[in-house]
């Protein structure tokens, strides 16, 4: 059974509410309207008192259908809410329930081997970075929907923006094999932040690096323009999103089936980032895919007007 968040409950109710007091009257009225205009005959009064009661009814119905749209829109906000708080509760418990357990085993001295014990702190460790990370993605994610994220906007080229990517992206893939092939195109500009834009670039060069396999990884990023707009394209030969899935990989705490089948760790919050961060900059992201033949991911960018000058 799905329980509803007590915002929601209370927007139903007053549907609910706003239905009885306010349709039902209205209808009645409607047909009070309608029988005066037709059975007034001659009499003016009768007429114009039908046509008054009309036009009043046409107000009300237009206010119901203003205020019913409203009051939906709002539970279902509502609902996005209590369904996105769930999602955060599940995802920061699994990592403290995991530091607890540990603890609660190195603190009761149930480890005698030094060496057990240092593999339980290794483990604390990694969960806690984990927390750390989840918190600083949802902080930064909800600083940028709710655009008090501070860009630092001004002309900036695409490679000054990759070059910002691949030193982020170095320090995730340290120590592991990638065949990373990089060609930008030169005098492409946008208006936006370097540092913003880096990281959704970088996001998107992690999750090729993820869902790739590592003997195999081929990882492109490659930039193109039109006259209106640039963009940087990523291209992986990874495990790729099934068609169906490719619609909801960008919402928070969504992640493809081929991902989760494979067992690889993930908050499910990088691509929102993306997204999240190339909306502000009235952009859009795009992905092409085929299960198990690779993504491609293309940033598409308002190019900067002021670069002919």
């Amino acid at each position: 059974m799905r329980l509803r968040s007590p915002a929601a409950y209370f927007l139903r109710r007053a549907q609910l509410i706003f239905m009885i007091t306010a349709l039902v009257p209205t209808v009645l009225m409607t047909l009070v309207g309608v029988l005066l205009v037709v059975t007034g005959g001659s009499k003016s009064v009768a007429i114009v008192s039908g046509i008054l009661v009309l036009a009043f009814c046409a107000t009300s119905l237009a206010g119901y259908v203003l205020g019913t749209i409203f009051v939906t829109r709002g539970a279902g906000l509502a609902a996005i809410q209590n369904e996105f708080l769930s999602s955060v509760s599940h995802e920061l418990r699994t990592p403290l329930t995991s530091i607890r357990l540990f603890i609660d085993t190195l603190r009761e001295e149930r480890i005698s081997d030094p060496e057990e014990r240092q593999r339980c702190l290794g483990v604390v460790h990694q969960e806690l970075t984990r927390l750390d990370a989840l918190v600083g993605k949802l902080i930064a994610l909800s600083k940028i929907e709710s655009r008090r994220a501070a860009f630092d906007r001004r002309p900036v080229a695409l490679g000054e923006v990759i070059d910002e990517a691949l030193v982020a992206f170095k320090a995730i893939s340290v120590g592991s094999g990638v065949d990373l092939h990089v060609k930008v195109a030169p005098d492409l500009m946008v208006h936006g932040d370097r540092s913003a834009l880096g990281q959704a670039v970088a996001n998107l060069l992690a999750n090729s690096w993820k869902y790739t396999d590592a003997e195999t990884r081929r990882i492109d990023v490659t930039t193109g323009a039109d006259s209106r707009h640039v963009w940087i394209t990523v291209t992986d030969n990874g495990i790729g999103i099934p068609t169906n899935e490719q619609n909801i990989i960008f919402e928070k705490f969504e992640r493809g089936s081929a991902a989760v089948d494979r067992g690889t760790t993930g908050s499910g919050l990088g691509l929102a980032i993306v997204q999240a961060i190339v909306k502000a900059h009235r952009g859009k992201i795009e992905v092409r895919s085929q299960l198990n033949r690779g993504a491609q991911f293309r940033i598409v960018l308002p190019r900067w007007e002021g670069e002919a000058a």
